[in-house]
Protein backbone atom coordinates (compact mmCIF):
# COMPACT_ATOMS: atom_id res chain seq x y z
CA UNK A 1 0.00 0.00 0.00
CA UNK A 2 1.08 3.57 -0.52
CA UNK A 3 1.83 6.05 2.16
CA UNK A 4 -1.12 7.87 3.16
CA UNK A 5 -0.82 11.77 2.09
CA UNK A 6 -1.44 14.29 4.28
CA UNK A 7 -4.25 16.85 3.76
CA UNK A 8 -4.87 20.61 5.85
CA UNK A 9 -8.20 21.31 6.17
CA UNK A 10 -9.03 25.18 6.71
CA UNK A 11 -12.48 25.25 8.38
CA UNK A 12 -11.60 28.97 9.64
CA UNK A 13 -14.56 31.66 9.67
CA UNK A 14 -11.62 33.97 8.27
CA UNK A 15 -9.81 34.21 5.26
CA UNK A 16 -7.21 35.74 6.33
CA UNK A 17 -6.11 33.28 9.02
CA UNK A 18 -7.07 30.29 7.17
CA UNK A 19 -4.45 31.71 4.51
CA UNK A 20 -1.79 32.76 7.40
CA UNK A 21 -2.25 28.64 8.41
CA UNK A 22 -1.89 27.42 4.75
CA UNK A 23 1.16 29.38 4.78
CA UNK A 24 2.96 28.33 7.80
CA UNK A 25 2.07 24.90 6.87
CA UNK A 26 2.21 24.52 2.98
CA UNK A 27 5.67 22.96 3.13
CA UNK A 28 4.35 20.41 5.60
CA UNK A 29 1.39 19.17 3.52
CA UNK A 30 0.17 17.29 0.46
CA UNK A 31 -2.72 18.63 0.12
CA UNK A 32 -4.85 21.93 1.05
CA UNK A 33 -8.41 21.95 1.83
CA UNK A 34 -10.64 24.82 1.93
CA UNK A 35 -12.77 23.51 4.63
CA UNK A 36 -16.95 23.78 4.29
CA UNK A 37 -16.76 26.88 6.74
CA UNK A 38 -14.35 28.94 5.12
CA UNK A 39 -16.18 28.03 1.98
CA UNK A 40 -19.26 29.36 3.65
CA UNK A 41 -17.28 32.20 4.96
CA UNK A 42 -15.04 33.42 1.97
CA UNK A 43 -16.83 32.02 -1.07
CA UNK A 44 -14.75 30.71 -4.64
CA UNK A 45 -12.14 33.74 -3.02
CA UNK A 46 -10.56 31.30 -0.67
CA UNK A 47 -9.74 28.72 -3.23
CA UNK A 48 -8.55 31.57 -5.83
CA UNK A 49 -6.20 32.54 -2.70
CA UNK A 50 -5.06 29.10 -1.71
CA UNK A 51 -4.33 28.03 -5.25
CA UNK A 52 -2.00 31.24 -5.37
CA UNK A 53 -0.57 30.80 -1.96
CA UNK A 54 0.19 27.14 -2.43
CA UNK A 55 0.73 26.38 -6.23
CA UNK A 56 1.97 23.59 -5.88
CA UNK A 57 -0.41 21.53 -3.98
CA UNK A 58 -3.66 19.65 -4.62
CA UNK A 59 -6.79 22.31 -3.58
CA UNK A 60 -9.72 20.63 -2.38
CA UNK A 61 -13.13 22.60 -2.69
CA UNK A 62 -15.30 20.91 0.61
CA UNK A 63 -18.47 22.28 -0.29
CA UNK A 64 -20.62 18.90 -0.04
CA UNK A 65 -22.78 20.35 -2.61
CA UNK A 66 -26.19 18.35 -2.89
CA UNK A 67 -27.43 20.02 -6.43
CA UNK A 68 -26.00 21.27 -8.99
CA UNK A 69 -23.42 19.58 -9.82
CA UNK A 70 -22.15 20.81 -13.21
CA UNK A 71 -22.73 24.53 -12.15
CA UNK A 72 -20.95 24.43 -8.88
CA UNK A 73 -18.05 22.13 -9.97
CA UNK A 74 -17.33 24.39 -12.94
CA UNK A 75 -17.17 27.06 -10.39
CA UNK A 76 -15.13 25.53 -8.22
CA UNK A 77 -12.83 24.50 -10.68
CA UNK A 78 -12.17 27.35 -12.26
CA UNK A 79 -11.37 29.33 -8.80
CA UNK A 80 -8.50 26.94 -8.56
CA UNK A 81 -9.32 23.46 -7.16
CA UNK A 82 -8.43 20.34 -8.32
CA UNK A 83 -10.98 18.16 -5.98
CA UNK A 84 -14.11 19.14 -4.63
CA UNK A 85 -16.36 17.63 -2.84
CA UNK A 86 -20.42 16.03 -2.99
CA UNK A 87 -22.39 14.94 -0.11
CA UNK A 88 -23.13 11.24 -0.39
CA UNK A 89 -27.14 12.26 -0.42
CA UNK A 90 -27.02 13.84 -3.75
CA UNK A 91 -28.57 12.57 -6.70
CA UNK A 92 -26.87 10.35 -8.60
CA UNK A 93 -27.69 12.76 -11.54
CA UNK A 94 -25.60 15.17 -9.39
CA UNK A 95 -22.83 13.60 -9.42
CA UNK A 96 -22.53 11.91 -12.71
CA UNK A 97 -22.88 15.40 -13.83
CA UNK A 98 -20.14 16.82 -11.41
CA UNK A 99 -17.95 13.90 -12.62
CA UNK A 100 -18.25 14.45 -16.37
CA UNK A 101 -17.40 17.90 -15.39
CA UNK A 102 -14.29 17.27 -13.61
CA UNK A 103 -13.64 14.88 -16.65
CA UNK A 104 -13.37 17.32 -18.57
CA UNK A 105 -11.18 19.56 -16.45
CA UNK A 106 -8.90 16.79 -15.26
CA UNK A 107 -10.20 17.24 -11.78
CA UNK A 108 -11.94 14.94 -9.63
CA UNK A 109 -14.99 14.14 -7.65
CA UNK A 110 -15.02 13.21 -3.78
CA UNK A 111 -18.24 11.40 -2.34
CA UNK A 112 -18.51 12.88 1.33
CA UNK A 113 -20.20 9.78 3.29
CA UNK A 114 -21.82 12.26 5.85
CA UNK A 115 -25.19 10.76 6.97
CA UNK A 116 -26.68 7.71 5.02
CA UNK A 117 -25.28 6.00 2.82
CA UNK A 118 -25.55 2.20 1.76
CA UNK A 119 -23.06 0.40 -0.40
CA UNK A 120 -25.51 0.19 -3.28
CA UNK A 121 -24.84 4.16 -3.66
CA UNK A 122 -21.25 3.46 -3.17
CA UNK A 123 -21.61 0.41 -6.23
CA UNK A 124 -23.73 3.61 -7.96
CA UNK A 125 -21.07 6.31 -7.73
CA UNK A 126 -18.41 3.72 -8.88
CA UNK A 127 -20.05 2.54 -11.96
CA UNK A 128 -20.60 6.51 -13.22
CA UNK A 129 -16.80 7.12 -12.78
CA UNK A 130 -16.59 8.48 -9.16
CA UNK A 131 -12.70 7.07 -7.63
CA UNK A 132 -12.94 9.10 -4.33
CA UNK A 133 -14.66 8.97 -1.31
CA UNK A 134 -13.83 10.81 1.92
CA UNK A 135 -14.55 8.94 5.02
CA UNK A 136 -16.14 11.21 7.85
CA UNK A 137 -16.74 11.51 11.50
CA UNK A 138 -18.19 14.85 12.69
CA UNK A 139 -17.32 17.02 14.93
CA UNK A 140 -20.57 16.82 16.64
CA UNK A 141 -20.56 13.04 16.93
CA UNK A 142 -16.75 13.54 18.08
CA UNK A 143 -18.17 15.80 21.00
CA UNK A 144 -20.33 12.85 21.52
CA UNK A 145 -17.72 10.84 22.30
CA UNK A 146 -17.90 8.65 19.38
CA UNK A 147 -14.44 6.91 18.86
CA UNK A 148 -13.05 5.18 15.79
CA UNK A 149 -13.38 1.27 16.39
CA UNK A 150 -13.80 -2.26 14.07
CA UNK A 151 -16.92 -0.97 12.44
CA UNK A 152 -15.14 1.87 10.65
CA UNK A 153 -12.20 -0.36 9.59
CA UNK A 154 -15.02 -3.04 8.09
CA UNK A 155 -17.14 -0.26 6.71
CA UNK A 156 -13.37 1.05 5.06
CA UNK A 157 -12.36 -2.25 3.76
CA UNK A 158 -15.72 -2.52 1.83
CA UNK A 159 -14.94 0.74 0.31
CA UNK A 160 -11.10 -0.15 -0.94
CA UNK A 161 -12.66 -3.42 -2.39
CA UNK A 162 -15.31 -1.72 -4.29
CA UNK A 163 -12.34 0.48 -5.68
CA UNK A 164 -12.63 3.54 -4.04
CA UNK A 165 -9.44 5.81 -3.36
CA UNK A 166 -10.34 6.84 0.81
CA UNK A 167 -9.67 9.99 2.95
CA UNK A 168 -10.01 9.71 6.32
CA UNK A 169 -11.08 12.29 8.61
CA UNK A 170 -12.89 13.00 11.78
CA UNK A 171 -10.37 14.38 15.08
CA UNK A 172 -7.51 12.69 13.83
CA UNK A 173 -4.28 12.78 15.94
CA UNK A 174 -1.07 10.97 14.89
CA UNK A 175 -2.21 7.89 17.99
CA UNK A 176 -4.77 7.10 15.93
CA UNK A 177 -3.06 5.67 12.55
CA UNK A 178 -1.81 2.47 13.46
CA UNK A 179 -5.36 1.17 13.73
CA UNK A 180 -5.83 1.78 9.51
CA UNK A 181 -2.44 -0.02 8.69
CA UNK A 182 -4.22 -2.46 6.89
CA UNK A 183 -6.48 -0.11 4.83
CA UNK A 184 -5.35 1.69 1.59
CA UNK A 185 -5.47 5.13 2.36
CA UNK A 186 -5.40 8.09 -0.46
CA UNK A 187 -5.12 11.10 2.84
CA UNK A 188 -5.71 11.62 6.27
CA UNK A 189 -7.34 14.70 6.41
CA UNK A 190 -6.34 16.98 9.82
CA UNK A 191 -7.84 20.32 10.78
CA UNK A 192 -7.94 21.46 14.24
CA UNK A 193 -4.80 19.16 15.24
CA UNK A 194 -2.51 21.20 13.11
CA UNK A 195 -4.05 24.47 12.39
CA UNK A 196 -4.70 24.61 16.01
CA UNK A 197 -1.62 23.28 17.38
CA UNK A 198 0.15 25.60 20.02
CA UNK A 199 3.38 24.15 17.06
CA UNK A 200 1.78 23.68 14.15
CA UNK A 201 4.78 22.10 11.89
CA UNK A 202 5.72 20.23 15.41
CA UNK A 203 2.63 19.09 15.00
CA UNK A 204 2.47 17.78 11.16
CA UNK A 205 5.87 16.13 11.76
CA UNK A 206 4.35 13.97 14.00
CA UNK A 207 1.66 13.03 11.73
CA UNK A 208 4.51 12.14 9.44
CA UNK A 209 6.85 10.35 11.43
CA UNK A 210 3.79 8.24 12.31
CA UNK A 211 3.06 7.77 8.21
CA UNK A 212 6.67 6.80 8.15
CA UNK A 213 6.44 4.36 10.39
CA UNK A 214 3.05 2.72 9.05
CA UNK A 215 3.40 2.86 5.64
CA UNK A 216 7.66 3.46 4.89
CA UNK A 217 9.07 6.85 2.94
CA UNK A 218 7.46 8.46 0.36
Amino acid sequence: MNRPLLQLALDHTRLDSALRDAQLLRNEVDIVEAGTILCLCAGNNAIRQLRRHCPGKIIVADWKIADAGEILAAQAFDAGADWMTVICAAPLATIEKAHHLASQRKAKIQIELFGNWTFSDARNWHSVGVRQVIYHRGRDAQACGQIWGEKDISCLKKLSDIGFAISITGGIVPADLPQFKDISVQAFIVGRALSGATRPRQAAQAFHTQLTEIWGVA
